[in-house]
């Protein structure tokens, strides 16, 4: 399947993948928000790949939209992988009788953004469930979770905290 593979908060260039991001950097094909997707053509798209972007969106209609855009711009048959911070996850670690300040501390940040930029926040948690139900409204099929992509070294979706995989992985179709 031929056409674009948008990687959408690309931290890095990689050889076949085009890269946006809200903040601007060398390795940045497109500067702007993956909630306007006006600039691609409709089933312009074989592939996108999105690690720790849709929690910065709003949950009251944003994700949903994005996901709308998604889908849009995905050739029928293509591929969509996101990851996420896992909530359910991250609220057991916090709960955890064993977890420590500093690390109750990291897993907050981990749920609300660490604010490194003022993009790095989350207006969003989420899990399987929820991120499962707003793919099946966007039109998403054979939604599955799997343990982690390891497309990209760099992107999130492999991150562990004491030992334990923090991210949701998910692997679905247009």
């Amino acid at each position: 399947m031929s056409g674009i593979r948008l990687h959408v908060g690309g931290l890095s260039r990689h050889e076949g993948w085009f890269v946006l991001d809200a903040n601007p950097g060398d390795h940045v094909d497109h500067v702007g928000n993956c909630n306007d997707l006006s600039f691609l053509a409709d089933e312009s798209c074989s592939e996108i790949y999105a690690s720790h972007v849709l929690e910065h969106l709003g949950y009251d209609g944003e994700i949903l939209s994005t996901l709308k855009g998604f889908h849009r711009v995905l050739q029928p048959g293509g591929r969509l992988r996101v990851s996420v911070p896992d909530m359910e996850t991250l609220c057991r670690l916090f709960v955890h009788p064993n977890m420590k300040v500093d690390g109750r501390f990291q897993v907050m940040r981990m749920l609300f953004g660490g604010r490194l930029n003022e993009h790095d926040v989350h207006l969003s948690g989420l899990d399987f469930h929820f991120l499962g139900n707003f793919l099946t409204q966007a039109g998403f099929r054979d939604i599955r979770r799997v343990p982690e992509f390891g497309e990209f070294a760099d992107d999130g979706s492999g991150f562990s905290f004491m030992g334990v995989p923090v991210s949701c992985n998910i692997a679905c179709f247009k």
